[in-house]
């Protein structure tokens, strides 16, 4: 959720932004299997933002995952806090994890069996490139992290996220973990291709891939039908995903 984004005719109302998260919503819930709040833009209101996103999670059914993506990361005292207040204080079934300063930033995430964490392994974004690709002796880093990951998964709550502008490294990385779960975004704005995503990410049975599409949704539309276009691009998108995996199981 972007503030500036928001369709002008919502501005005027006394919280515009949790009227529009309840829109998209009610709009697309039955549609979804997950939400992925981006923390950064409530924190970014101030100390109202808190409350929205609150609100926000009030609005989403118990039956979808959440997941705080924050990408946190810091020493275990601190993870332990961040832990505490993405869990506890929020909710969240689950947060996106910077794994950049090892076990001990990550370990405070995975030590409740009923919640989970999506660790960063090769980010969509353009950046990836300047470290997640070096070479770790023969392997590149996001291998060794893929590797780490499925190592500390000794609870079965730990997932991994592989942009999905990368649909090679995606299949090499869903060989190492065919049975751990991976959220893909880049699907949309950042132009990754759905059906390779698909087709690299999901597991033998067309599962297991948290396909993450966002502001190609969301702000489908900047008028007062945001709420309908929203619901009609998402269903294009589940009718894509359908598709190709009848194709797959074909």
């Amino acid at each position: 959720m972007d503030i500036d984004k928001i369709p002008p005719h919502l501005l005027s109302l006394e919280n515009p932004v949790l009227e529009f998260n309840r829109q998209i919503i009610d709009a697309t819930h039955d549609l979804v299997c997950a939400y992925k709040p981006n923390l950064a833009f409530y924190e970014a209101m101030g100390k109202g933002g808190f409350t929205v996103l609150q609100e926000t999670l009030k609005l989403i059914p118990k039956s979808i995952l959440t997941i705080g993506d924050g990408k946190r990361g810091d020493i275990g005292n601190t993870a332990e806090r961040y832990a505490k207040s993405l869990f506890d204080d929020f909710g969240f079934d689950s947060v996106t994890v910077n794994p950049y300063m090892g076990f001990d930033s990550v370990e405070p995430f995975l030590a409740n069996r009923e919640k989970g964490a999506f660790i960063l392994a090769l980010t969509s974004n353009a950046g990836s490139k300047d470290f997640q690709r070096l070479k770790v002796g023969i392997k590149p880093l996001y291998e060794k992290i893929v590797l780490a990951a499925k190592k500390w998964n000794s609870n079965q709550n730990v997932g991994l996220v592989v942009g999905a502008t990368h649909p090679n490294e995606l299949l090499r990385v869903r060989k190492i973990v065919p049975d751990m779960p991976i959220l893909i975004p880049g699907i949309g704005k950042q132009s990754g291709n759905l059906n390779s995503s698909i087709r690299c990410g999901c597991d033998k049975h067309g599962q297991l891939a948290v396909i993450n599409a966002s502001r190609s949704i969301i702000y489908a539309s900047s008028g007062k039908d945001f709420a309908e276009a929203a619901r009609i691009e998402a269903k294009k998108m589940v009718e894509k995903m359908r598709m190709t995996i009848e194709q797959l199981n074909n």
